[in-house]
């Protein structure tokens, strides 16, 4: 494998809001590298549709906005953490609009706002029900004019370096990475290491996240020995695509905030049965509710009627989905449409403040692969894009403002003991069965026992991964498997770990609440 090196002010791992966001603030100040691991349209932003939640409507506030927040986020959202991302909505919302982003208006030329469950006004920014397409394709074009932007695409990155995991003495800093670019790796240092490489859904064997959300960040922070916290918290999207296909998109939370309400095969509205707010109830309660009925009643899914909404608003601020349903045969103004949970967004992640700091000197982490506390046991619709872009925000001001550390030279990519591989099945099975043990196991309704099995299961599949990985050449194959078997134990640790049902983790053997909500907080020990 040929051996590349690179030096930089700034590497930011991950080409999505946060990522692009951080590169754009960021203009300027020296060398930034950005890395992409795959293209525009493979980013979670980019298919994000809801919008971005800012207290910019009449009669709201960020008070108000703040207490929906803590209110979904079940006892866990740290509230000053929380009231300083939502406070920074108003700016971003600005500055987006002056990039060129076009967000949809009323008659009036006033930005329209939508409603999402669990938000008791409107404040969700959008440019229709493609708001994440708007927003990527919007940054991308402002990249083009930052200066001295170093390009990065189609790489994977393989690990951190830092100070711990060379064997050097003195306080930890974070180096630079190894970044796997076709067939050569890149040793890139760099002053600061941001890590904006969104979820880790696709643990997952239904998600609504595209390939490249395998835990890639969350992984290598771990490695690299930073507390990862609340991983236990997926969020599964309640109204996801149910086709015959395999399509699994999601339906916009905005479907429901408009009007569309939640039926069974025969019609009848169920949603209220579960919570008096009905179809705007947060997400974990109706994706326990449809899981709920769909076992109740031994079926696939329920059913999605948005035609209370109407034919005109429907093609008016849905023609997306609309658009993508009738390619699958799908009149979404004539008849429900099928639906059923899917991890969504994780909730949990690094440990960072809200400018992105880990515990890590050196070692930001931004957006969705972050955990600030923001989101608590249970994300408030549309909140994510606000943190992804709110914390970019905060990262840019501290790199801006602080003292310049030296760039440390990392040491050069070793493949010393490495042996060529034979076959890859061991790669496509585990990649398999670690996605398949997540969704029998670890989905939206959890017990004792499937929990247990599950952490028996993928400790013999990580054992095998690493062991692969520690005796063969890299690939993008082996280094997302290596990620995805390692969070998928993460996950299901945190939420063995926490006795009680709280947000979105619901456990069978422990309904109920205990009286003091606390954090999960997994810290690595030395050589596990």
């Amino acid at each position: 494998m040929r051996i590349e090196r690179l030096d930089v002010d700034v590497l930011i791992l991950g080409a999505g809001a946060a990522g692009m966001w951080l590169a754009h603030k960021l203009a300027g100040i020296g060398k930034v590298a950005i890395a992409a691991k795959g293209g525009l349209a493979e980013s979670s932003t980019f298919h994000a549709q809801g919008g971005i939640a800012a207290p910019i409507g009449p009669g709201d506030s960020v008070e108000a906005h703040l207490a929906d927040t803590i209110a979904v986020g079940d006892g866990l959202v740290r509230e000053e953490a929380a009231r300083a991302l939502i406070a920074r909505g108003r700016l971003v919302v600005e500055e987006l609009i002056a990039l060129g982003v076009e967000f949809d208006r009323d008659a009036n030329g006033r930005l329209h706002l939508t409603r999402e469950g669990g938000h008791s006004l409107r404040r969700v920014v959008h440019a229709a029900d493609s708001t994440g397409k708007a927003l990527a394709q919007a940054l991308a074009a402002a990249l083009e004019r930052v200066p001295n932007l170093v390009r990065i695409p189609q790489a994977v990155a393989v690990d951190l370096v830092t100070r711990r995991r060379l064997g050097e003495s003195g306080e930890d800093r974070c180096l630079g990475a190894y970044l796997l670019v076709g067939e050569r790796m890149l040793c890139v240092s760099a002053r600061w290491v941001v890590l904006a490489t969104g979820g880790a859904s696709r643990v997952f064997l239904i998600t609504t996240n595209p390939h490249v959300a395998s835990g890639d960040g969350i992984a290598m922070a771990w490695r690299a020995y930073a507390p990862i916290v609340n991983m236990e918290f997926v969020q599964f999207h309640p109204t996801c695509l149910h086709h015959p296909s395999g399509s699994h998109f999601l339906l916009s939370e905005a479907l429901r905030g408009e009007g569309a309400v939640l039926v069974d095969a025969h019609g009848r509205r169920f949603a209220f049965d579960y919570d008096p707010r009905g179809e705007l109830a947060p997400r974990d309660v109706l994706a326990r509710a449809i899981d709920a009925e769909m076992k109740r009643q031994g079926v696939d899914c329920m059913y999605l009627d948005a035609r209370p909404i109407g034919r005109e608003r429907i093609e008016a601020q849905f023609p997306n989905i609309h658009r993508r349903l009738l390619a699958l045969g799908i009149d979404m103004t004539r008849e429900p449409i099928p639906v059923a949970p899917a991890a969504h967004y994780t909730c949990g992640g690094v440990q960072a403040l809200p400018d992105g700091r880990t515990p890590i000197p050196g070692l930001f982490a931004i957006g969705e692969v972050a955990h600030t506390g923001l989101h608590g046991a249970n994300r408030l619709a549309s909140n994510s894009l606000l943190e992804c872009l709110a914390m970019a925000d905060f990262a840019a001001e501290i790199i801006r403002e602080s003292a310049q550390p030296a760039i440390a030279p990392i040491p050069d990519w070793s493949e010393k003991g490495i042996r060529p591989e034979r076959e890859r099945i061991p790669i496509k099975q585990n990649w398999e069965e670690t996605r398949i043990t997540m969704q029998n196991y670890v989905g939206v309704v959890r017990t004792d026992a499937r929990l247990q099995q599950a952490l028996k299961r993928l400790a013999l599949i990580r054992e095998e991964v690493e062991a692969f990985y520690r005796a063969h050449p890299v690939s993008r194959g082996l280094v997302e498997l290596r990620n995805l078997a390692l969070v998928a134990e993460l996950i299901t640790r945190s939420a063995w770990m926490r006795k009680e049902s709280r947000g979105l983790h619901y456990n069978l053997d422990h309904p109920d609440k205990l009286p003091k909500a606390e954090d999960t907080v997994l810290v690595r020990k030395e050589g596990e």
